[in-house]
């Protein structure tokens, strides 16, 4: 149940001129430029799970008492002490997912879990409501809830203990218990976390998607009425009507008689309108406080900007 997605440090050989002091100087050496060159970051990630029998000492189920009583407006199943169970003595399994594997945040509806023997599936938990509570799909009693999902905080707390199949009997080397028993909620994961397992005939799946938040900068461009309406482009001008410049050891003098090219529409053939000066804005630069080009955003289709129309461009950039 580890996570198996890589998350590396990396740099390009000649993009920064550095490179990473676990990088040895042949390896260097012996990249090409262009060539991403990786480290490895100092930890891990896994899915824990952790059971707690009746009587046990349970602190960090008391440490989610505040966060279960706050979540009971969306179910009566997260109440620490209800009429469905009190979780300061009943049985539960713990299952504890590390943010780096979702983000900011589960998202609500999205968690499936699912519990197999020799293959088969036996039974299914599903938050189709979207109210954190897990409700067996597919089992011996389907419909009831087992579970409990804590999405902020990236916990599931399951406490269905009926059992899933009465056809098989497993045997769990699973502390704190031994003896064989059925498939049960509570069983789910067992031995993901401890090498004595023997139990090979049992497997689990657990399905969720995570949500990221980013921070975005938004940006406002005015293009104002008659701005933005000349163009350098030499197609800007009427064909025939460009003229190099004049030049010498001592000038440059351009053309001043150069007739702008009118491609204001008109409704009758072979006959062209009142002049209309004209640009497409196809991209727009992004300067810092010192006048400096930092970015250039591209518009997917250039917009035809005329003196009498002025718009405002909104950028939006994930930082």
């Amino acid at each position: 149940m580890a996570d198996n997605t890589k998350y590396y440090p990396f740099v390009s050989k000649g993009g920064s001129q550095s490179s990473f002091k676990t990088v040895s100087a042949n390896s260097y050496a012996s990249s090409v430029y262009g060539d991403i060159l990786s480290g490895t970051y100092p930890y891990s990630s896994s899915i824990d799970t952790e059971y707690f029998y009746s009587g046990s000492d349970r602190p960090r189920i008391h440490s989610l008492k505040n966060t279960l009583n706050r979540n009971s407006i969306y179910s009566q199943h997260y109440s620490y002490s209800s009429s469905f169970g009190d979780k300061s003595s009943q049985k539960i399994n713990l299952i504890s997912i590390p943010s780096i594997i979702y983000g900011s945040s589960i998202e609500k509806g999205s968690v499936v879990l699912s519990f197999y023997i020799t293959g088969t599936l036996v039974g299914k938990l599903e938050d189709y409501t979207k109210r954190g509570e897990l409700i067996e799909t597919t089992g011996s009693n389907s419909g009831s809830v087992a579970g409990v999902v804590l999405y902020n905080e990236g916990f599931i707390l399951l406490t269905g203990s009926w059992s899933l199949d009465l056809t098989h009997t497993e045997q769990y080397i699973y502390t704190p218990f031994t003896a064989s028993d059925n498939p049960r909620w509570i069983y789910w994961g067992a031995g993901l976390n401890e090498s004595t397992c023997t139990n090979n005939s049992s497997s689990f799946d657990i399905e969720f998607n995570g949500t990221t938040n980013v921070s975005v900068l938004t940006m406002m461009a005015h293009a104002e009425k008659g701005d933005l309406n000349h163009s350098n482009n030499p197609t800007y001008v009427k064909y025939g009507d460009y003229l190099s410049p004049s030049t010498s050891s001592t000038t440059y003098h351009e053309n001043e008689f150069t007739n702008i090219k009118n491609v204001t529409k008109y409704s009758y053939e072979n006959y062209t309108g009142s002049l209309e000066k004209q640009t497409y804005i196809s991209k727009i630069g992004i300067y810092d406080e010192n006048r400096n080009l930092i970015a250039v955003a591209k518009l997917a289709k250039p917009v035809r900007k005329t003196e009498s129309r002025d718009f405002t461009f909104k950028l939006k950039l994930d930082i």
